[in-house]
């Protein structure tokens, strides 16, 4: 069975499968399609006024993005990117606050729903909003690593130049969607993979190559600056790399950032969908305690009496 494999190093031959310019331009393309209206569904689905409505307007842009991947012209792509936020920031929403849940661990666990057993929606249900960090983030960080190995390693010169070349190529698609969410104050603005790396280096070294390696601790880190403390950090069951990176990193995260709330989730096809259920249910619970602490210590002393004794607490 001919295997069609996407990678830099040439691990795979693939017969009959070019990456031509126009085929790249097309994935880049797609890839920060997918990474906009992630952020931006996840984010406001679960405020809507008007139940669905977030839904329709995704399903509306998912087949405008679609059909502009005919073309891939630059005009249109900067078009539907600054439409898609705009139209997404107008969308109807309450003032709810919900407790904000950062989704992140192995590539394909984290991504697709068959894998993670459709953790979104279990979150959304449990009356929290999840954050899930863009796709784009991981390809930055495979060519960012480059110049880590030409550095410290035994990489090549021209892998780093490769390497570094490539990051330039992504950050301009992102810098598209990038300037479009700045723009707002409701959505996260994606750090640069300099940034990312940086926030990883607080806690482990970026000599971690294998899997998600350093990415996974740096992502944990992104979401934590950006005030998203609670976290699901999803993995198959005995990946070793994710289990070092991942749930090895969880008791050093909490000693760098004090009330951070992460639970570490193995997905496998022999696992306890209730067992990943019960720990995610209790890990919001926790995030909702925590939220009504903060609420309450928000409010002066004399004033939280007078709401305690009408039973607003309660």
């Amino acid at each position: 069975v001919p295997v069609i494999s996407l990678n830099a190093n040439g691990m795979e031959q693939n017969s009959g499968f070019k990456i031509t310019p126009a085929a790249l331009n097309r994935a880049m393309m797609a890839i920060t399609y997918g990474d906009v209206l992630m952020n931006v569904l996840y984010r406001v689905r679960p405020y809507e006024k008007m139940p669905g409505s977030a839904n329709a307007l995704y399903r509306k842009w998912a087949e405008k993005c679609i059909d502009s991947l005919e073309r891939a012209d630059w005009k249109t792509f900067k078009h539907n990117i600054n439409s898609i936020v705009r139209e997404f920031d107008e969308l109807e929403i309450t003032d709810e606050v919900k407790p904000r849940v950062g989704l992140v661990g192995e590539i394909l666990v984290k991504f697709h729903p068959t894998a993670n057993n459709n953790v979104v929606d279990i979150v959304e249900d449990e009356g929290a909003e999840a954050v899930m960090p863009g796709l784009m983030d991981f390809l930055l960080y495979c060519a960012y690593n480059t110049d880590y190995k030409y550095k410290y390693m035994s990489g090549r010169k021209s892998a780093q130049v490769l390497g570094k070349v490539a990051i330039k190529g992504m950050e301009l698609y992102r810098s598209v969607y990038r300037k479009a969410v700045e723009k707002t104050e409701k959505f996260m603005v994606p750090q640069p993979i300099e940034e990312i790396a940086k926030g990883a280096s607080k806690v482990l070294s970026l000599g971690h190559h294998a899997g998600e390696g350093w990415f996974l601790t740096g992502e944990m880190v992104e979401l934590i600056e950006n005030g998203v403390k609670n976290i699901i950090c999803m993995q198959p069951f005995a990946c070793l790399p994710n289990h070092v990176t991942g749930k090895g990193m969880i008791k050093e995260l909490k000693r760098v950032f004090p009330g951070t709330n992460i639970v570490a989730i193995d997905y496998d096809p022999g696992a306890s969908e209730v067992n990943q259920l019960n720990r995610i249910k209790l890990m919001i619970a926790t995030a909702c305690e925590n939220l009504r602490e903060d609420k309450k210590a928000q409010i002066k002393s004399p004033a939280r009496k007078d709401l305690e004794k009408a039973g607003s607490f309660a």
